[in-house]
């Protein structure tokens, strides 16, 4: 009966043992990953990069750290002014060659883009692709909320760019063997079970993630890394946040991050205190999750419709 005990307790001491072992191994994986990993020398992949949507945000800085690394830019974007006066921007700073390449991805088909990147990238030894230009909701709504315009803008801009873009890339990379190519996702890619009252943006993202991990999975044997980024809340235009410390970065602190994550998983969050988050996300019930994305959406909702209500009111009563 005390040896029966002994072995008992001897299995419950090594199964902890294991699992603490297993979480020690895992934690110093992790900070490997996030503080200590060298990046890759993305000139190796070709001497230029081009990136969609480089002209505000996190498209913006990650242009700016890709200079920095000595890479010419391919900048891509629909507002001639604004992709010349980043060019300029990035010129100063940088001793690099910039070129820009106008279209409007929310209203240009299928052809028309794999035709553009085609030949504007035709001749150029571009080895690193970033799918960074992406369009969400003025403000959180509910599905039959949403108008067919934004919902179609939507759908082209985080899905079919993409799609077509890396299509159209694809084979001059194939041919030298090498290239890499990052679809910036967000938490509605891989972290959140659900996503409500940004429903489409959400799905649009989440296409990003199995469209990653299963062109990589074609891909990576011929040299090329595809790989999906998962940013949560950064101090955006678009996410309307101020950065607060290392809870919300900047773009500029999570354009480090990115091009330091390049070459590497298939699906990740650079940023390390968003990682941080996935693994606590993870640890949480969905249904949990679910009613605090439902409740903060919501609110954000009502918030924007009082205050559009607000300024109805106000320009009708002038």
């Amino acid at each position: 009966m005390e040896f029966e005990s002994f072995g008992i307790i001897f299995a419950v001491s090594a199964l902890g043992l294991i699992s603490l072992l297993k979480l020690l191994i895992s934690f110093v994986r992790w900070v490997w990953i996030m503080f200590l990993r060298p990046p890759k020398n993305l000139k190796e992949y070709g001497s230029w990069a081009m990136i969609t949507g480089p002209t505000a945000g996190i498209g913006k800085a990650i242009a700016f750290e890709l200079a920095s690394k000595g890479l010419n830019l391919v900048l891509v974007g629909r507002n001639p002014s604004k992709l010349e006066a980043t060019s300029a921007e990035i010129r100063r700073d940088q001793v690099v060659q910039v070129k820009t390449v106008v279209i409007d991805l929310a209203k240009s088909n299928a052809e028309e883009i794999a035709r553009v990147i085609d030949d504007e990238t035709r001749g150029l030894d571009v080895g690193v692709v970033i799918n960074n230009a992406g369009l969400a909701y003025p403000y959180a709504r509910f599905f039959d909320e949403v108008d067919s315009d934004l919902m179609e803008s939507i759908m082209k801009v985080n899905m079919e760019a993409p799609t077509w873009i890396t299509w159209s890339v694809l084979p001059r990379m194939l041919e030298k063997k090498k290239g890499a190519i990052v679809n910036i996702g967000s938490a509605s890619s891989a972290v959140a079970p659900s996503y409500p009252l940004v429903t489409v943006y959400a799905a649009s993202k989440a296409y990003l993630a199995m469209f990653s991990r299963s062109t990589s999975v074609e891909y990576k044997q011929s040299g090329i890394d595809i790989q999906c980024q998962i940013p949560l809340f950064v101090a955006t235009k678009m996410t309307k946040l101020k950065a607060k410390s290392f809870f919300i970065p900047s773009p500029e602190a999570y354009s480090r991050a990115s091009v330091r994550s390049i070459g590497y998983e298939i699906v990740c969050a650079p940023y390390w205190f968003h990682s941080v988050q996935w693994f606590i996300s993870d640890l949480l019930p969905d249904a949990l999750l679910n009613w605090c994305l439902f409740s903060y959406f919501l609110g954000m909702s009502k918030r924007a419709k009082l205050k559009e209500s607000q300024k109805i009111k106000k320009f009708q009563q002038q």
